[in-house]
């Protein structure tokens, strides 16, 4: 360019403009990597600078290359329109020198050390904005450096996570926390956080990308299969720990209720961590699904099965005092001691209420609760509709009719408080053994009455016998010999009744074991 009369070629514009960007990445790069300090191997106390330290200080200068680049796009690309290749040109040559840098400070690096994924993300979230920089040169390179990082990455999580799903349920103590227990909470927060940084990493290849998911997705169905496994396998435990233990005193354990949360966090958790987006893509979640709904069914069954035996108990007792049977007989003269009926069936309802108490407060679904409870309620009906037909051709005896009409009174009541709806509460077994008990209750109350007073008359709920309060409350008003004189006469009448009774009960049993059939 001799003068300014001549034109000038474009090539030669084009030649000198390409130099003047390359010496100003050149110089802008030096003067950077001097504010970062990024070339000194001593610190200021004389001491060599460790890897740690100079990895911060290819951030912080990291940081500082982005925002240069950012106010030259902002301020030059304009000017450069006709030249905009060469400015894209100049942040190459710019990342170019950076790159030199960069692995050597990662060199340096102990292994297995996950401190630079801050500076990719950096670097990437820069780069995949820019269109003329998205997978150019050092994108590219800066993949290629880090892709073996990220895979070693989720190796070790995964093993990691593993061993803390082996050694944390051999220790686990079943304790409430959050919406399971320990090992459960940390398993879903590891997994969920892995899978966060991953995707925070905006990993711009798009089929690297894709196979990190589906690894991370068939990671957290393993993970969350083992899971389920390990506590299933303690909740048959548990179950099998109380097999001999049949009484109206048995509570559910808090452990147990524990790992019902366990199964049921895992059902919620697993459509985020084994699925993309809510879409099953890889087919995860469905596996995972059908191994819990296998799980809870399990669970569910174990647990009703247990609290129905409680129930079969009672029946059991009751069966003691059909009509016809020798044992019943004798207890029929004891049930001044025995008492009522009312005290059995209370004590059954104590049972449930506890039971009803101890899932309502620890059991964190409450869909699942009212499911249960619904099951469990029509279970038991069953149960008495099914006991009641056993003895339809036979009238129930005051005892039984007592604990029963208590017991299904109750039952209604307390499972419509926690929410059973009335569809499921009038049910047809339900109508069944109210109305057999309605017919027994009034039955009960017409034979006793009947017998003048001589049976105990406890029937219903509210019932109580009055005559020896009468008995009490008119000896208390009459003086001293009369009171005697008449406590006296009471007891040569009762004995008198029992020993009437026994000799006919037990010359009766006498006269049936001295038959002849019988051997």
């Amino acid at each position: 360019m001799k003068d300014i009369a001549t034109p000038v070629p474009p090539e030669e514009t084009r030649g000198v403009i390409k130099k003047c960007l390359e010496n100003a990445a050149l110089v802008n790069y030096t003067q950077l990597s001097n504010e970062a300090k990024i070339d000194e191997d001593m610190g200021q106390d004389g001491q060599e600078i460790v890897p740690s330290r100079r990895l911060e200080e290819l951030i912080h200068l990291a940081e500082l290359c982005v925002d240069l680049l950012q106010q030259n796009e902002d301020h030059y690309a304009e000017a450069f329109a006709w030249f905009s290749d060469l400015l894209v040109e100049h942040a190459e040559i710019f990342w170019s020198l950076f790159a030199v840098d960069m692995d050597q400070v990662l060199a340096e690096q102990p292994p297995d050390t996950w401190d630079a994924f801050p500076l990719f993300q950096i670097l990437n979230d820069y780069l995949r904005s820019d269109d003329n920089l998205k997978n150019g040169r050092f994108h590219q390179h800066l993949q290629g450096t880090f892709a073996p990082l990220v895979v070693r990455y989720v190796d070790l999580m995964e093993s990691s996570i593993a061993q803390s799903i082996h050694k944390g349920f051999e220790k686990e103590r079943w304790e409430l926390k959050g919406n399971g227990c320990g090992t459960s909470e940390d398993l879903f927060w590891k997994l969920d956080a892995l899978q966060a940084f991953i995707r925070d990493l905006h990993w711009p290849n798009a089929e690297f990308g894709c196979h990190l998911e589906q690894r991370l997705k068939l990671m957290a169905c393993d993970m969350i299969e083992s899971c389920i496994q390990r506590t299933d396998s303690s909740y048959q435990q548990w179950i099998k720990k109380g097999v001999t233990f049949i009484s109206t005193d048995y509570i559910i354990p808090t452990e147990m209720c524990a790992m019902i949360n366990v199964i049921l966090d895992a059902k919620n958790q697993s459509l985020k961590l084994c699925a993309v987006d809510g879409v099953d893509v890889h087919q995860y979640h469905t596996k995972i699904d059908e191994l819990i709904d296998k799980a809870l069914t399990g669970m569910t069954q174990g647990l009703t099965s247990k609290l129905m035996s409680v129930l079969e108990s009672t029946l059991s007792k009751l069966s003691r005092y059909d009509e016809g049977s020798l044992i019943g007989s004798l207890l029929s003269f004891t049930q001044n001691v025995s008492g009522s009926g009312r005290e059995l069936g209370q004590a059954y309802v104590n049972f449930t209420r506890n039971c009803m108490d101890q899932i309502r407060t620890k059991v964190t679904d409450d869909l699942w609760i009212i499911n249960f409870f619904e099951l469990w309620y029509t279970l038991q009906m069953q149960s008495l509709c099914s006991w009641l037909s056993e003895r339809l051709d036979h009238s129930l005896h005051p005892y039984q009719c007592t604990c029963l009409v208590h017991i299904v009174r109750k039952l209604y009541s307390d499972f419509e408080l926690q929410g059973v709806m009335e569809d499921k509460l009038m049910s047809k077994a339900y109508s069944t053994v109210s109305s057999r008990m309605t017919t027994e209750e009034a039955t009960c109350s017409l034979t006793i009455g009947s017998r003048g007073g001589d049976e105990d008359g406890d029937v219903g709920e509210d019932e109580t016998d009055r005559r020896p309060k009468v008995t009490m409350r008119e000896a208390v008003g009459e003086d001293g010999a009369n009171f005697v004189s008449k406590l006296t006469n009471a007891s040569s009448s009762v004995v008198g009744k029992v020993g009437n009774v026994v000799g006919k009960g037990l010359g009766g049993l006498t006269s049936k074991l001295g038959g002849g059939s019988w051997f």
